[in-house]
């Protein structure tokens, strides 16, 4: 039977008790998981540029967006089924933590940072590789990849921070009802709507915007040669710096949003919603304090 939200917000503290458990006396094998995590989050930014390179705007609008958001919720998936770390879930599994006391916010924080840390390793390096690989250097990958880094790279700080809270807001949600849904099928169910809903939505994620962002900045001499060769004048050119178009500009902000997404949208409001009485009568039954994904 699904947990109830008292029940789902003490599975939650549980998984939290586990993940922070890792990072304190196991902290190599933490980045590791998280380094893995980051890589699968851009296996699906890689298929979506497959998928979406070429689609005509005119054709539908939003055609490209739903492909894209089609095959990147396998990146989701194999993210949650495997119980690889991605640090926006431990966002909302974190403060939900620090609600039922398993950790505090010195070792909330350092676990985000860590996390992170490992995302980003795993997410430029295997973009890195893919740009090595030669599969995306023709024109229509080349075109798309720099038209996703132009858009996302071009917004203003309020609008990346915006679209960077409803991105959490949706998939952590969906992150959520994993945990609560019971059966293989539901799990996935679940774990497969979030990145549908954010990549579809046209929000901003900080893990997938390293690697979609980075594909371009990797590629864009390719880009400029090709460019000239067809004609086209005055490109815009994209950076790893804060200003606009600069690839720690977006990095920065939709951070800052994917936090706040997470835990002031998520996490807060599953615990404020459950019951205290009862969540202390499941506490009185509890022998087992950590369970996994």
């Amino acid at each position: 039977m699904p947990a109830n939200i008292d029940d789902l917000v003490v599975r939650v503290a549980d998984i939290c008790t586990y993940k922070w458990d890792m990072i304190r006396h196991r902290p190599l094998a933490y980045l590791i998981s998280a380094f893995t995590g980051g890589a699968m989050v851009v296996f699906g930014a890689t298929l979506a540029l497959s998928v979406s390179a070429g689609v005509a705007e005119n054709l539908a609008p939003g055609l490209a967006n739903l492909l894209m958001g089609l095959v990147f919720m396998f990146s989701l998936v194999v993210i949650m089924v495997s119980g690889m770390t991605l640090v926006t879930a431990d966002m909302y599994i974190g403060i939900i933590g620090v609600f039922h006391g398993r950790i505090g916010w010195g070792r909330f924080s350092w676990g985000i940072l860590l996390g992170y840390l490992g995302n980003f390793l795993g997410s430029m390096f295997f973009m890195w590789l893919i740009s090595l690989s030669g599969a995306y250097a023709a024109w229509p990958w080349l075109a798309k990849s720099h038209a996703i880094g132009v858009a996302k790279m071009g917004y203003t700080a309020t609008q990346i921070f915006v679209m960077g809270i409803v991105c959490t807001w949706m998939l952590q949600t969906a992150a959520v009802l994993f945990v609560k849904a019971e059966g293989d099928a539901a799990k996935i169910a679940m774990a497969a709507y979030g990145p549908l809903a954010f990549v579809a939505g046209m929000t901003e994620h900080c893990i997938a915007n390293i690697g979609f962002l980075a594909l371009p900045l990797f590629q864009q001499d390719l880009f400029l040669a090709e460019a000239a060769r067809m004609g086209l004048t005055d490109p815009v050119l994209l950076h790893w710096g804060f200003g606009q178009y600069g690839w720690a500009f977006n990095q920065l902000y939709t951070v800052l949003g994917n936090l706040v997404g997470g835990i002031l949208f998520v996490g807060i409001p599953f615990q404020l919603v459950s019951n205290p009485a009862k969540v202390a009568e499941l506490y009185k039954e509890k022998t087992n304090f950590m369970l996994k994904l």
